[in-house]
Order: structure tokens, then sequence, then C-alpha cells
């Protein structure tokens, strides 16, 4: 198909031409109606010669005036999207798709992602309940989905397995049973990181943040929380909240460890606890992201600067060079016995093992960091996302229509997409790009389009003026390939292809700040 770039619109006099050329896209809030077979497009200002109708009649000069910005321009002065030849989904002759490895909207959200020892899920599920990996549902705590994620189930293992081995040493007459104990020390310390991330969901319900949901992964919890503080000192706030309860925690098992005999596995259990929750909290009081000491150092930058995005910038670095620490400075540290064990010897096994632990504490550090900036940078570049000027020139074509002579229309059109309407030119469904391209082209001419149209649900209708977040909610709620595209009066604006956002967003999270 040819990418022509003429379209009809009301004749000079004021009188409505109402051929194929009057596609309604971007630039044409026409409302559209029904188009004869027999009509001809207008010419096209790539095609001075003019389009042809069937029977072979030129079809009638384009009348506009040069000051007619209303090719190149939205009713709201937003400039119009250019055809970009090469890019999936431009003609109809390509499958569109999505850019290999890049994130999309489909599977990539901006989100205010705790991290009580790790990073936030990079991906999303497009209904936003569950995403890949999302793993055991728990239950809903305040309305918010908890996730048991597969890989809690090695780490149990291990904590039962490290821990069991303690208490061979302090509780020896527990034999095989100090496992089952040690069971239950791993799955109480998880709860207490639960209760940490239900501190921070509250007060993000509190201040009417979304939270999509909560996971309980290998190295702790992790709350999504969809949108971003409206102000630094909330972002505080919501950020200590977390080890601010695992330090309460940690007092609340000091004080049961007060009232029970030293040395039962009550004592041990309580004092393992107690640790557990201190270290919980001083390890996330660290000021780095994507940690909570992260977060709240960013409150205080953009406090200072006005500026959130320079706060993000200066937590996240200050995240990566605390991932450099914990690297090289976490082996060292259990070395020397500087953290309470006793002195080893360069090589031995528990030097590497220290070694890995470090190493995974670094990675994670430092993936969250990243992927903190790379969020931030998304957030900044998110209202560019405008459905008005990502949207396609479409063009009505009625449901018996041979395939052939809609994409002549579209052709003749300029036009990248067909809408199926009725009679009374209210639009029914739309047709899929992909299923076009399926079709060959010795077989378009007895294929009509309402065969290969996806019927328009009230989903797939969405406004012309839907822009950053609130697009890609919308269009995660209803996931389809095409959308509707209308203006508030109702009228037909054009098509919206999923393709198109998806590579819209890819541009944009690629984009430097």
């Amino acid at each position: 198909m040819d990418e022509s770039g003429g379209s009809g619109r009301p004749r000079s006099d004021g009188t409505d031409d109402r051929r194929p050329g009057a596609a309604q896209g971007p630039g044409h809030p026409e409302s559209t109606r029904p188009v004869d077979t027999a009509a001809s497009a207008r010419p096209t200002r790539d095609d001075p010669e003019g389009a042809q109708a069937p029977d072979g009649a030129e079809s009638a000069p384009d009348t506009e005036s040069a000051h007619d910005t209303t090719r190149s321009q939205a009713p709201d002065g937003t400039p119009r999207p250019t055809e970009e030849p090469g890019q999936p989904g431009d003609r109809f002759t390509k499958t569109p798709q999505d850019t290999p490895g890049k994130a999309s909207p489909r599977d990539t959200h901006p989100e205010y992602a705790h991290a009580t020892h790790g990073p936030a899920p990079k991906t999303t599920p497009p209904n936003g309940k569950k995403g890949p990996g999302g793993g055991l549902l728990m239950g809903r705590p305040f309305g918010v989905p908890v996730y048991v994620a597969p890989s809690w189930f090695l780490v149990a293992a291990l904590i039962t397995w490290v821990f069991g081995g303690q208490l061979d040493r302090v509780l020896p007459e527990l034999g095989a049973a100090r496992y089952l104990v040690a069971l239950f020390f791993a799955v109480a310390f998880y709860a207490s990181v639960l209760v940490h991330e239900l501190a921070h969901t509250v007060v993000a319900l509190r201040y009417k943040l979304p939270v999509r949901r909560i996971q309980l992964q290998f190295f702790g919890g992790v709350s999504e929380i969809e949108k971003e503080s409206e102000t630094p000192g909330r972002e505080f706030v919501l950020a200590f909240v977390g080890p601010l309860l695992s330090l309460v925690l940690a007092g609340v098992f000091y004080g049961g460890m007060r009232a029970v005999e030293p040395g039962t596995v009550p004592g041990v259990l309580l004092a393992g606890l107690m640790i557990s929750n201190l270290i919980v909290a001083a390890f996330n009081l660290l000021p780095g992201l994507p940690l909570d000491g992260g977060r709240m150092l960013r409150a205080v930058v953009w406090k200072i600067t006005g500026k959130p995005m320079s706060g993000t910038i200066a937590a996240a670095w200050v995240g990566r060079a605390l991932a450099i620490s914990v690297l090289i400075g976490l082996p060292l540290l259990n070395q020397s016995g500087a953290l309470g064990g006793e002195t080893q010897d360069i090589g031995g096994m528990d030097t590497v093992t220290d070694a890995l632990l470090a190493a995974i504490l670094a990675a994670i550090i430092w993936t969250g960091a990243g992927n903190s900036l790379r969020m931030a940078r998304l957030r900044q570049h998110l209202p560019e996302l405008r459905a008005r000027a990502l949207t396609r020139r479409a063009v009505p074509v009625e449901t018996d229509t041979p395939l052939s002579e809609a994409l002549r229309r579209a052709n003749d059109a300029g036009a990248r997409a067909l809408v199926v309407v009725d009679a009374d030119g209210d639009p029914m469904s739309v047709v899929r790009e992909a299923a076009i391209v399926g079709v060959p082209e010795h077989r378009r001419p007895w294929v009509t389009v309402s065969g290969l149209a996806q019927d328009i649900t009230e989903g797939m209708r969405i406004s012309a003026e839907l822009a950053g977040e609130e697009l890609l909610d919308t269009l995660r709620a209803t996931p389809a390939t095409e959308y509707l595209v209308v203006e508030a009066s109702g009228e037909i604006y054009g098509v919206l292809s999923a393709t198109d956002v998806e590579r819209a967003f890819v541009k944009a999270m690629a984009r430097p700040s």
C-alpha cells in the first residue's frame, strides 16, 4: 500500500465531502459515514495526477487553502504523527510486533517500587493483577493481593538449613526436630517482612496511592505502589514507615525474649526474630535506592532542589556506590570478625559463601538503582505519549466491503486503519492489521472486512485526550491490538495501534533525561 498523504475534508464552499479520503484520523474530528464503493478519493499531495475512480473518472482537485493547517495539526494544535516508513505496522504489508528485547506498556509500567531487600519486578501484567512470576496468592489484606514468589521457597529452605545448624549447637537435644523449629523461624521472619510491607501499603492507601500487589521473594518483599507521592514529605513518610515497623517488631520480640526462659526454643526463636528485624531495619535505612533509606534521601534532595528527578539521580548513584561497598566490604568485615563472628581464613569455604552473598546483594542494589533511574526518566517523558498524536488516520467501510476495495480507499486517503461502520455510520468494529497481513493478495477481493474485524467493546473505545499514565492504564485495562479513538462528542478520530504506543514507549524509555 502506498503512503499517499491526501485526505478528504469539507470543500472550500462549505459542503461536506464524504469521499473515502474523508477518513477520520489525526486531525479529522468529523464524524464518519459509509462511503459508496464507486466513489473516488481526492488526489493526494504526493500524487499530483490524482487518484482514479473505478470508472476511470479523474478525482476532483484539492481546493484547500495553503493556510489550512488541519493536515499537520490536531484541533488542539498538536502536530499530527508523521508516517514513518520501515516501522512495524506502518503499512498493511507488515505484521505488527513488539520490539524484541524492549519493554512495552503491556508489561512495563512506571511505579513507585519499594524494595525491602531487592528491586521491584520490571514487568507488570496488562490487567494489573498478576504478572509473570507472581507466585502463590496468599490473601488480600486491605484489598491488596499478597503473592509468595517461587524463590521464597528456596530461601526458606536455605534459612531452615542454616538456622537448623545453629540450633544444633545451642539446643543439641532437639535432634532432627531442630529443622521444624528452623522452618517455623523462616515463616515467622517472612511474616515480619510482610508486616514491613503492609506498613508501606497502609500509608500509600492513606495517601490515595494505588497498590498493585505485595510480593514476598528471595531477598525480602516488594510493595508495588503504582503512583508517585505528590510531595517530598509524603515520600519520606512512605519510605520511613517500613523500617520503623521493623524496629517496633524488634522491640516486641525483645520484650517477649525477656519474658521467657533463656536457652529454650521460644527464647532462641524470639532472639533470632529480634536480631533479624534489626538487620532488616538497618539494611533498609541505608541511603541508596532502591532501599527505603534511598527513598528518604530522594525525598530530602527533592525538598531541597524542588526537583524529584534530582532526588532520584542522587539517591540512585548513592545506591550504586552502596552496591560496590557491599560487594567489597561485606566479605572483608566477615573475615575480620567485625560482624560478631570468628575470624576466617582467606580462601576457605566461608569466604566463598560470604563473597557469593555479597555479590547477590550488590547485584540487587545496583539493579534496583538502575530501575529507579529508568522509571524516573520514563515518568519524565510519559506526558509525551498522547493518544491524539499517536492515532492513525482511518477509513470507514461497510461490513460487506471487499478487503481489496477497503485497502484501495485507505491507500488513496493515506490512511493506515479501517473502521467497519453500520448503515448509519456508527462504528461497529476495527479491522485487525495482523488479519489483513494474513490474507494473500489474490484472496483480498473475495474477503470482506467484517471477517477480519474485532468488535469494539467499551474498553476499546478511548478518548483522544488521553495521555501519559492515564493512557497506559486504559490500554492495560482492556488489552487489544487496535483501539477506536473518539472525540468528546463521540465522533470518530481514528484508530490507535498498540504497536505504535509500544514503539513510542520504548523511545521514551531510551531518551536521556
